[in-house]
């Protein structure tokens, strides 16, 4: 039984490669991890012969080449759109009261840096064996909730096992509940 080698950029077969949009790194990709598929695919001998099985005419070439370059540099500002779109992007990770003493913690913000929220909940659980569940919030966003006060540990987890998060992009919130009807700022309650 053969095995089949897939591309670690693009996820296709190294021979289809050439089609992708992402072609200069996924030949980049194959020269640093199978220097000996790379060689068969890419020596001038592999190209020579390609190029002799072609019937295009000159001025097709030229389209299609345009027409890859273009993809590419579309691929390119795509991976940089997303990359700016990372680095804005903020983890909130917010301390809720719940019932008097009862507090719940809130993270919000991860699936944007690739970090799996199931997994990532189940991790926060079993670390400090309490509740911790995947459940979206009033903006329609997922988020992890964990019972209890574990914010500053949760932040120190965050750092330590999900390293594509940076420092720089978590928020720490305390909210606290909202004041009982009845009571002003100050505490005093008001009379009827």
């Amino acid at each position: 039984m053969s095995t089949i080698l897939y591309c670690g950029v693009c996820t296709l077969p190294p021979e289809y490669c050439e089609f992708s949009a992402s072609r200069k790194k996924c030949e980049q990709w194959l020269q640093q991890t199978h220097p000996a598929e790379h060689a068969r695919l890419y020596s001038d001998q592999a190209i020579t012969e390609k190029l002799a099985m072609t019937t295009l005419s000159d001025e097709k070439v030229a389209k299609e080449a345009a027409k890859m370059e273009k993809a590419m540099s579309k691929e390119e500002a795509r991976m940089a759109r997303e990359l700016e779109k990372k680095m804005a992007s903020k983890v909130v990770i917010k301390r809720v009261e719940r019932n008097k003493r009862k507090r719940v913690t809130t993270v919000t913000g991860l699936e944007v840096f690739g970090v799996d929220l199931k997994k990532t909940a189940k991790e926060f659980a079993n670390h400090f064996a309490c509740g911790g569940s995947v459940s979206k919030n009033p903006q329609g966003q997922d988020e992890i909730v964990v019972q209890g006060d574990f914010s500053d540990e949760i932040l120190q987890i965050i750092l330590k096992k999900h390293p594509s998060v940076p420092r720089d992009n978590i928020e720490l919130v305390e909210e606290d509940k909202k004041a009982k009807k009845g009571t002003s700022a100050s505490g005093a309650t008001e009379q009827d």
